[in-house]
């Protein structure tokens, strides 16, 4: 159960499983030594997306997150040297990489499918988190990390974000065993990689990747004084972008799955979908145009499992000023020091603004109903605004290859009659409960 406090600003008739039908626009409550102000709506969500850095700031909320980056990086950097941080991430997403990046992440999946044989039963969740963090260390480290360094790197993420609790949020080095073995993996991690950076620098003419990879990005970053981005940052960098992508794509890709395996009619389009795109060749490759203009309702029904399910529930700002916001009629000031949240879950589940909510139906996004087009900011799966996912168009990548190489090789059924629940215990919020499937190779 999604629980809110402090101010509720927007609508006061959500759906009553994720919000209290009775809640009146305003409602304060402490919590701690601090007002939080949830923002609920489009209209009242709307000064959240459009405020700057300036007046709603992240810096003070996620400060949490700097063991686990480390020092200098994204939260913890100065604004004008998180503005070259985030540049150099965009550059490393743009399209002409997305369209190199298709082919390495069929690659990946072709050869993590080939170990399952012909037949079998498994935990689909646990399958695709592992197929997300060798996809995503494929685009993101290149080839020579992959190759010889994956088991290392993925060993050490795991402790990372293990020392990722919600007593985190609060004290982020209180000295518990998942904050030791969190500061130890990231010593680790720089030691590793700053290896693997002096060799590419001092090997200049030895191929170490097709040069795609973000971390060759990274490594050439300069900041606007003039100084050069240290190994360390470099590592802080390609740390904070697989934090950002892999929970949120494997569970992604998860539900997606799911939710399609429990409607057959929908599953059905799919497989349908994929003959036409392939012609009868589902053993053809994938390519970026394919992946991003050929499988409307692949695409759609991941939008709409991130509007039933966001891995993230809350968004949140620190007012560093008043806010004004406006909300069914009314105006409102948000004074300076609340903390101002939005939820994804509730936001994207209101009925005024999603017809029939609690259902899973992909066409509510395509021509002549465009649901998410509604109202500004209605649709929340990546966020919205100046602050919007970077990284949502190479997601949709990594998980429409992904599944679409799956839909292609294997038929699938849910062992469970039901849907898993949603663990809203959970940092980034995921399935819970039994995610198994049988499956079986297509002729």
């Amino acid at each position: 159960m999604f629980v809110c406090w402090g101010y509720a600003i927007g609508f006061d008739s959500i759906t009553p499983n994720i919000y209290p039908h009775n809640t009146p626009p305003t409602l304060y409550i402490q919590f701690l030594h601090k007002r939080l102000t949830f923002l609920i709506g489009p209209e009242a969500q709307e000064p959240f997306f459009k405020a700057s850095d300036d007046v709603l700031s992240q810096n003070e909320v996620y400060g949490f997150m700097k063991p686990v980056f480390g020092p200098g990086i994204v939260y913890d950097a100065s604004k004008k040297n998180r503005q070259v941080q985030f540049q150099s991430m965009a550059n490393g997403l743009r399209t002409a990489r997305l369209k190199g990046y298709t082919a390495k992440i069929e690659k990946e999946t072709r050869q993590y499918l080939s170990t399952w044989g012909d037949s079998g039963e498994l935990d689909l969740f646990h399958a695709l988190s592992e197929l997300t963090i060798l996809t995503s260390s494929r685009c993101l480290h290149g080839d020579d990390v992959r190759e010889s360094l994956f088991k290392e790197v993925s060993e050490l993420y795991h402790d990372l974000d293990q020392g990722l609790t919600p007593l985190t949020v609060f004290f982020p080095n209180a000295p518990t065993a998942n904050h030791k073995k969190r500061n130890e993996a990231r010593a680790k991690m720089v030691e590793l990689f700053s290896k693997v950076i002096k060799n590419r620098r001092d090997n200049p003419n030895v191929k170490h990747s097709d040069g795609t990879d973000i971390l060759s990005i990274f490594m050439d970053v300069k900041y606007k004084d003039g100084s050069a981005i240290t190994d360390e940052q470099v590592t802080g960098l390609l740390i904070a972008l697989l934090f950002a992508g892999q929970h949120t794509s494997c569970i992604t890709s998860t539900w997606t799955s799911l939710f399609i395996l429990n409607n057959p009619e929908i599953m059905k389009r799919i497989v349908a979908e994929q003959g036409d795109v392939f012609d009868s060749q589902p053993d053809a490759d994938v390519d970026y145009k394919m992946v991003n203009e050929e499988m409307p309702l692949l695409h759609n029904s991941m939008k709409e499992a991130l509007r039933l399910c966001p891995p993230l529930i809350l968004l949140i700002r620190y007012a560093l000023k008043d806010v004004k916001v406006k909300a069914a009629g009314k105006q409102y000031t948000i004074p300076k020091g609340d903390m101002v949240l939005i939820s994804p879950s509730v936001g994207m589940r209101i009925p005024e603004v999603f017809k029939e909510p609690n259902k899973f139906d992909p066409d509510r996004f395509g021509p002549g109903r465009e649901e998410d087009k509604s109202s500004p900011f209605a649709y929340m799966g990546f966020g919205g605004g100046m602050h919007s996912c970077m990284g949502q168009n190479f997601a949709f990548v990594q998980v429409k290859t992904i599944l679409s190489v799956l839909f292609r090789e294997f038929e699938m059924e849910m062992v469970s009659d039901t849907m898993p629940e949603i663990d809203y215990a959970a940092m980034v919020v995921g399935p819970k409960g039994d995610c198994r499937v049988r499956y079986k190779r297509r002729n």
